[in-house]
C-alpha cells in the first residue's frame, strides 16, 4: 500500500482559519447525509455523517476535526431533526472520537495510507460502539454500525483516502 508524508496543517483556536475550515468540513457533513437520505436506509449505510471529520482532522488537525465532529451532528439536528435528539449523544462520542483518532495518526505517522486510514475508521468504531452500548444499554443497537455501516466505513477510509490526496495537491 502507497504510504504517502504529508503536509499537516494545525491552526490554533485564536486562528480564524480554524473557524474558517471547520465550518466547510461542517457544511460537508450536512450536505453529504442528506444525499445520502435521499436512499432508503442510507444514512446507516453509508455513515456520512463522519466523512468530513475524518478529512478535517486528518489533514487539518485536532481543533478544526473537532469543530467539525460537534457543528455536523448539532447543526444537521437542529436543521433536519436528524440524526434524532436521542442519537446526538452516540454520534457526537463517535464523532469526536474520530477527530482524536484520526489527528492523532496523522500527527504521529506524519504520512497517509490506506492502511493509517483503516486502523483510524477501526479504532473510533470499536471504541464508540463501546460508548454506544454503555449509553443505550443494548450491545444489537451498539454493533448496527458493523451489521448495516461497512459500506460507510469503506467510503470512509477509500474516500477519505482520496480526498485527502486531492488536498494535498492543492
Amino acid at each position: 500500500m502507497e504510504s504517502r508524508a504529508i503536509q499537516l496543517y494545525s491552526f490554533g483556536f485564536a486562528s480564524l482559519k480554524t473557524y474558517l475550515l471547520g465550518f466547510a468540513f461542517a457544511v460537508g457533513n450536512i450536505v453529504l447525509p442528506q444525499l445520502c437520505h435521499l436512499i432508503p436506509g442510507g444514512g446507516h449505510i453509508f455513515l456520512p455523517i463522519y466523512f468530513f471529520t475524518l478529512v478535517a482532522a486528518f489533514k487539518y488537525g485536532h481543533r478544526v476535526g473537532l469543530l467539525t465532529a460537534v457543528l455536523s451532528p448539532v447543526v444537521n439536528n437542529l436543521l433536519f431533526g436528524m440524526p434524532v435528539a436521542a442519537m446526538l449523544p452516540v454520534i457526537l462520542v463517535k464523532s469526536v472520537l474520530l477527530a482524536v483518532f484520526a489527528a492523532y495518526a496523522a500527527a504521529n505517522f506524519k504520512r497517509m495510507s490506506l492502511l493509517i486510514l483503516l486502523a483510524v475508521v477501526l479504532a473510533y468504531q470499536v471504541v464508540g460502539s463501546l460508548a454506544e452500548w454503555a449509553i443505550v444499554d443494548s450491545l444489537d443497537a451498539a454493533l448496527a454500525d458493523f451489521r448495516m455501516g461497512i459500506p460507510g466505513m469503506l467510503l470512509q477510509i477509500f474516500g477519505g483516502y482520496a480526498v485527502i490526496k486531492y488536498l494535498l495537491r492543492n
